[in-house]
Formats: C-alpha cells, sequence, structure tokens
C-alpha cells in the first residue's frame, strides 16, 4: 500500500501525467472548432431560405392579384358597340369617371367602357325588374302611381349603383394602403438613407411590401415605371397622390416633388413624415376603440341582458311555480 502511494507522489510520474494532461487539453483544444457545428450559420441559412419563399409567394400573388387587373384589357365587344353608339362618354364626366376607377384600381380603356355601360343598363334593368316585381310578383294593394314611383326610384338607385359600388371598392382600397403605407415609408427611409436613388429605393419597397398590401405595391411599382420614362419626375408624384387619395400619401409626393426641385435633403422629412403617419394610424385605431361602447349598447339590450335576467331569475321562477 505505501509502495503505491509512493508510486503517485512520485515527481517523475507527477510530471508525466501533467505532459499527458497538457497534451489532451492542447489536442481538445485544436480539435474543438473542428467539432463544434455553428448552429447559428444554420438557423440563418433556414431563415433565409424560408425568407426567400415567403417572398417569392408573396411575388406570384401579387403576380396574380395584378393580372387580375391588367393595365391594358381590351373592353368587350357588345359594351364598346352600346357606349359608342349612344355616345356615352359626353353626358358622364370623363375626368371624374376615371378619377373614380384609377382610385378603385382599375386603369386602361376597358373598365371606362364598363362602367358606362353598367351607367346606362342598370337603371333600365332595375326598372324592369321593380316594375315586374310590383306588378306581378307581390300585386301590391296600392294605386298605380304609388308603384311606378317605386320603380322609379329602384331605377334612381340603379343609376347611382356604379358609383356607389366605386366608391366602397375605393374606401377598402385606401383602407388597405392607409394599413400599410407607414411601414413602407420607414422602408423608404431606410432605402434612402443608405445611398439608394428614389427609383431603388421605390421598387426595393414595392417588393417588400407586397405582403403586406398588394394595392400599395402594385402604385409604388407603377410610380418607379413613371419615374423611368416620365419627362418630369414630379408628374409621377402628383399621379401616385391622384391614384391614392389620401394625405399622408399627398404629403410625402410634396416633400419629393420639393427634394426634385431645390434639393433639400430627403431624411429629416421623410423621417417625420413616417411618425405622421404612424400617429395618425393609431389615432384612428383609438377612435375606432372608442366608439366600441355606443355600438354595443343596441346590441347588449337587446341580447345580453334578456338572457341573464333569465339566468339570474329563471331558477328563482322556478321554484315559485314548484311551490304553487
Amino acid at each position: 500500500m505505501v509502495q503505491h502511494l509512493t508510486q503517485y507522489i512520485d515527481p517523475q510520474f507527477l510530471a508525466m501525467l501533467f505532459a499527458a494532461i497538457a497534451a489532451g487539453a492542447t489536442v481538445l483544444t485544436l480539435a474543438m472548432p473542428f467539432l463544434a457545428t455553428d448552429t447559428l450559420s444554420k438557423r440563418m441559412k433556414s431563415v433565409a431560405l424560408e425568407r426567400d419563399k415567403i417572398r417569392q409567394r408573396e411575388r406570384e400573388r401579387l403576380v396574380t392579384e395584378a393580372g387580375k387587373a391588367t393595365l391594358r384589357q381590351s373592353p368587350r365587344a357588345y359594351m364598346k358597340t352600346i357606349v359608342e353608339n349612344f355616345n356615352l362618354s359626353k353626358w358622364v364626366g370623363q375626368e371624374a369617371a376615371h378619377a373614380m376607377l384609377v382610385q378603385a384600381g382599375y386603369r386602361g380603356q376597358a373598365p371606362y367602357v364598363t362602367y358606362l355601360f353598367f351607367r346606362m343598363i342598370m337603371p333600365v334593368v332595375m326598372l324592369i325588374t321593380a316594375l315586374f316585381y310590383v306588378f306581378v310578383v307581390i300585386q301590391l294593394d296600392q294605386p298605380a302611381l304609388t308603384k311606378i314611383g317605386i320603380a322609379i326610384g329602384a331605377a334612381y338607385f340603379g343609376m347611382l349603383s356604379p358609383n356607389l359600388y366605386l366608391k366602397n371598392k375605393i374606401q377598402r382600397r385606401q383602407t388597405a394602403i392607409k394599413r400599410a403605407f407607414p411601414d413602407a415609408l420607414d422602408l423608404l427611409l431606410i432605402c434612402v438613407e443608405s445611398g439608394m436613388s428614389v427609383e431603388a429605393a421605390f421598387r426595393k419597397v414595392s417588393e417588400e411590401v407586397g405582403g403586406q398590401s398588394v394595392e400599395l405595391a402594385e402604385e409604388l411599382t407603377l410610380t418607379t415605371a413613371e419615374l423611368s420614362y416620365l419627362p418630369d419626375r414630379r408628374q409621377a408624384y402628383d399621379n401616385l397622390a391622384q391614384r391614392v387619395g389620401l394625405e399622408g400619401v399627398k404629403a410625402v409626393c410634396l416633400a419629393l416633388q420639393q427634394s426634385e426641385r431645390y434639393g433639400t435633403p430627403l431624411g429629416t422629412t421623410m423621417r417625420v413624415l413616417a411618425q405622421e403617419n404612424r400617429d395618425m394610424r393609431m389615432s384612428e385605431a383609438e377612435k375606432r376603440a372608442a366608439a366600441l361602447p355606443p355600438k354595443l349598447t343596441v346590441p347588449m339590450i337587446l341580447f345580453f341582458l334578456p338572457v341573464l335576467f333569465v339566468v339570474i331569475l329563471g331558477p328563482a321562477a322556478i321554484r315559485v311555480f314548484a311551490l304553487q
């Protein structure tokens, strides 16, 4: 036993042991970089691949959505013939109709011809339908003059229905653009401050914002195309403001025009405009949240309170009837 302990505390044995440990530690240290797995690189690579897939999918969806409203659709032959024969473009305001169609996302001659066609055909259809329904289907027990008045009212509604449809379409499109515009403005600010040109910034932002708002991506893409071929670049910004019709977009277009004309820096102006648009979006959300209690009052009175009374007073009423 003593002989074994003496062997373990022998200086030569201890030196060999420490040398072996040092050699093993050296080999392990040198081999660690080769044995260690780079999880961060793998994660970043997988994220990049997934981002590319999402971007490709959104681009395909953007192309599909844009294909539904192509810029150069040919109008249907019978619609074009009726519009030309009745000369409908003179009694319907061209500028106002074109402005509404563009703001609704319809461009080219085909939507304009379709709009004029339905402006003429809808009153006739509604008049005939109302007359048939009032005189034949329900046989309304009213004087003939009242029935004719109802039919005329239906015809008037049919005349207004294309404008109502366009206004609803414009409102939904502007809402979608308004929600995504502050984020797009932040991306545009980053691109401009990084040294990119305005055309490249618009193109980059249109690619990135397509997943959030196809409408805004379409408008930015059209603006990029107009910046490349219009002789006056400020006209492209005017067209963007007119197509969208939002105050925030008009302010940004005005800042871009001033930068083109006077050479003022865009960074500070864009940052202020981005903050204003973000505040406007937040204030609108707060306004909608504040309007919820009055809107919920009537449904609560009609639906919640009767159920609550039944739950509270039901057992007591059951016991009273049981005692009787």
